[in-house]
């Protein structure tokens, strides 16, 4: 998945900004034959626009994620219904549609191309299984809880969302056999399959074009956190690795021949767990240009995100002698620069390393995956993962953008703490992690028939199975807790309800 951030500055919804806690996401079609996304984000990207603003918009074309705001941002992009608005709640994200069809009244149809129709509803249906579940591991959703992922045809049935049948009525008239339930599978079969990160057998089959459309943004993502230019990794990511087809990167996630001792060096910041390795033949280069085979050990990572993670943070911490052997490499905007640089820091042993990589960089243009430093250039994206320990790689049970959602995943497995991107403990659970509660006696109204009671006070706590119904309930004890702003017990003894959806009454 290619994402790329194109946040509409100047629509009115942006400039409000007003946060939400992130409860759900919301999947919409544009309703328009219309397969490229910036055509939206031109039109929508302007002050006097003020009647939408989503989230994202896929690409009909080519697959590609335009990130038009901050995924915490309050969108517009369903309206209301007699529950309220899923804007307060849910992200929203637009598939484009088929530049084939021609609507004929409401939501129907006809088409000229059905196969050119079908391929590109294929591909915008894939991307946003991809996109669903990185969303879901980032805010710790459950894809196939109640009212978690829908689309915005199931809002408007749930009484938060306006009258429209997308997506569904596209995936129905098409015959492509798609349907919300089976979404919202391939949303968790695809959270369990990318759980420890991109996995270099994916590149197997896919053209070289491909692959670089793939990893693109990993290298762009990289840049922001080590200031290495982007379009260097990746040509020496193409060039060590084969298109990330080598043996080493197949095996291994191996993708710079990063050797187990490197010149003796160690260095801070490294993902590697210290003694996963692979041992394979390997020829380097002498001065006189004859090559000798050696045997060596190889470092394995759990993903190809950590051999990136770990390549960097060796070109910034490399040491020869008491100096760096890439002093300065950080923040360096010429990729002529600094692929000398390397070359010179004895990093390869081929004499030709500096033509080559520059080659690579001008042929695919990678100086597109630079990051570009603009008056409206983004916070640095920074992970925090879930491990027994920084060393364990493998027991990572997943990697979370907010810390709070991160704690949650620890408090969720015993014997877990949090790590920050320099491997750093920031949270461990204390053997007592219930949260505290205050006693309250108050009445609150609940208008919406499926509010679910949970065992305890959070969303990481089971459903009893039961719901309100809409009615007025007496309120005992009041506690914070994960997935709302607030949750109440019920006097029944039933169990906890999220305040969110209630209305105080006295």
């Amino acid at each position: 998945m290619k994402l790329v951030k194109s946040f509409l500055t100047k629509n009115p919804c942006y400039k409000v900004g007003k946060k939400i806690t992130v409860k759900g996401l919301m999947l919409h079609s544009v309703g328009c034959p219309q397969p490229r996304a910036s055509v939206f984000i031109n039109s929508w990207n302007r002050a006097d626009y003020d009647n939408a603003c989503v989230h994202a918009f896929i690409d009909g074309n080519d697959g590609t994620v335009y990130q038009t705001l901050p995924w915490n941002h309050r969108g517009w992009h369903c309206a209301s219904g007699k529950n309220g608005s899923g804007n307060n709640t849910h992200i929203g994200v637009e598939m484009c549609e088929p530049a084939c069809i021609k609507y004929t009244g409401g939501s129907t149809f006809t088409c000229s191309d059905k196969a050119t129709a079908k391929a590109v509803a294929k591909r915008t249906y894939e991307v946003a299984v991809e996109l669903f579940a990185m969303l879901c591991k980032e805010y710790d959703l459950n894809p196939t809880a109640d009212g978690v992922i829908i689309s915005h045809a199931e809002g408007h049935k749930r009484g938060i969302a306006s009258n429209h049948g997308d997506p569904e009525h596209l995936w129905r008239q098409l015959g492509m056999g798609y349907t919300m339930d089976g979404f919202r599978k391939d949303v968790k079969a695809a959270m369990k399959e990318t759980v420890s990160g991109t996995q270099a057998t994916v590149f197997a089959n896919l053209s070289e074009k491909e692959v670089i459309a793939k990893v693109g943004a990993l290298f762009t993502a990289d840049q922001k956190k080590s200031g290495i230019l982007a379009s260097v990794s990746l040509a020496q990511f193409i060039l060590e690795s084969g298109y990330g087809k080598s043996e080493l990167a197949q095996n291994a996630n191996n993708c710079f021949g990063m050797k187990k001792s490197l010149s003796g060096n160690t260095w801070s910041g490294s993902v590697w767990d210290g003694k996963s390795v692979y041992t394979k033949q390997t020829k380097e280069q002498n001065a006189d240009g004859s090559y000798e085979t050696i045997t060596a050990d190889f470092r394995k990572y759990a993903c190809v995100e950590d051999s990136i993670a770990d390549h960097s943070a060796y070109l910034l911490g490399a040491m020869n002698g008491s100096k760096k052997r890439y002093e300065g490499i950080a923040g360096m905007t010429d990729y002529k620069k600094v692929v000398q640089l390397i070359k010179d820091g004895g990093y390869a042993t081929s004499l030709t390393y500096v033509e080559k990589l520059c080659s690579i960089i001008e042929k695919w243009n990678l100086t597109q995956y630079d990051v570009k430093e603009t008056a409206e250039e983004t916070e640095v994206e920074k992970w925090y993962r879930v491990r027994k320990t920084w060393a364990d790689a493998k027991s990572q049970k997943g990697a979370y953008k907010v810390l709070k959602n991160a704690k949650a995943c620890a408090d969720k497995n015993e014997g877990y703490s949090v790590f920050d991107w320099n491997g750093e403990v920031v949270y461990t659970p204390s053997k007592t992690s219930e949260p505290e509660q205050k006693k309250v006696s108050y009445r609150v109204r609940v208008s919406i028939k499926n509010l679910n009671i949970r065992k305890g006070p959070g969303t990481n706590y089971a459903k009893t199975g039961k719901y309100t119904g809409i009615g007025v309930f007496t309120i005992v004890a009041e506690s914070e807790g994960e997935g709302a702003t607030k949750w109440g017990k019920l006097k029944s003894g039933a169990g906890w309800i999220s305040l969110d959806f209630a209305e105080r009454i006295s």
